[in-house]
C-alpha cells in the first residue's frame, strides 16, 4: 500500500510535469483545445454534445449525464500538443458514448450502485474491523462493497486507453499535428493513463488488505 502511495505520487508529478512541458510547444496547427474538440465531434457526426470551459487543472472529462466535453481553462483556449491531446481524449469518450462502446455502459451501469457503495462503505469497514473478534458479517458487507469500487477501477481501464487510441487516431488522420507533437500527444495521454493504472492497482492492494484481515478472521 505504501509502494501504491509513491508510486501514485510519482506519476501524478510526472503527468504535470509532462503536461507544463508540452503545454509550452506552440501546436503547429495553431488549433485551441476548444476547437480541437469541435472538429473531432463533427468528424464523428456528433452534434449534441457541447463543450464548454471548467475551472482548474487537468480537471477535464466528458459527463455523459449531460452530454459536456468539459475542458480545463488551461486546454480550452491552449494552443499547445499537450491541449490537443486531452481535448481529443475527451471528445474519446463522447464518441464511446455515441457508438455505445460496451466497456463504458458496464462503467456507467456500475456508476448508481457505486455511490451508494462509497458513501457507506468506509463507515462499514470501520464496523467490521471493531467487531471482527465478534462477527466477521460487517467486515465481509465493507469488503464486497470495495470489491464492487476496485472493479470500477480496472474496468476503467480500457475505456481510458481506447479513448486515447481514438483520440491519437484521429489527430494523425485529420493533420492536427505533426509527428513531433504526436509523440508529445502520446507520452502526455500515456502519463495520463498511468494514474488511472496506479489507482486501480493501489484499490486492488487495499481490498487484498481487508480480506486478509477477514480470512486472518476465519483462521
Amino acid at each position: 500500500m505504501i509502494a501504491m502511495m509513491l508510486a501514485s505520487w510519482l506519476v501524478s508529478w510526472r503527468l504535470k510535469s509532462k503536461f507544463k512541458e508540452y503545454s509550452q510547444t506552440p501546436l503547429s496547427s495553431g488549433l485551441t483545445g476548444r476547437e480541437v474538440a469541435e472538429m473531432m465531434l463533427r468528424d464523428n457526426g456528433i452534434t449534441d454534445v457541447r463543450v464548454i470551459s471548467v475551472a482548474g487543472r487537468l480537471t477535464d472529462h466528458y459527463n455523459p449525464a449531460d452530454k459536456t466535453v468539459n475542458l480545463s481553462e488551461y486546454v480550452y483556449e491552449a494552443r499547445s500538443a499537450a491541449a490537443a491531446a486531452v481535448a481529443a481524449h475527451e471528445c474519446g469518450h463522447a464518441v464511446q458514448h455515441a457508438k455505445a462502446y460496451a466497456f463504458l455502459k458496464f462503467r456507467s451501469a456500475m456508476v448508481p450502485a457505486l455511490s451508494i457503495a462509497s458513501r457507506y462503505m468506509q463507515w462499514i469497514l470501520l464496523i467490521g474491523i471493531f467487531m471482527i473478534q465478534s462477527t466477521p458479517v460487517p467486515l465481509a458487507i465493507g469488503v464486497a462493497l470495495f470489491a464492487l469500487t476496485t472493479l470500477f477501477s480496472f474496468v476503467t481501464l480500457p475505456v481510458e486507453f481506447d479513448a486515447s487510441k481514438r483520440a491519437l487516431a484521429w489527430i494523425d488522420r485529420r493533420g492536427i499535428v505533426t509527428t513531433q507533437e504526436h509523440g508529445m500527444a502520446k507520452d502526455a495521454l500515456k502519463w495520463a493513463a498511468l494514474t488511472y493504472v496506479v489507482a486501480a492497482l493501489g484499490s486492488l492492494a487495499t481490498l487484498l488488505y481487508y480480506v486478509s484481515i477477514l480470512m486472518g478472521r476465519r483462521d
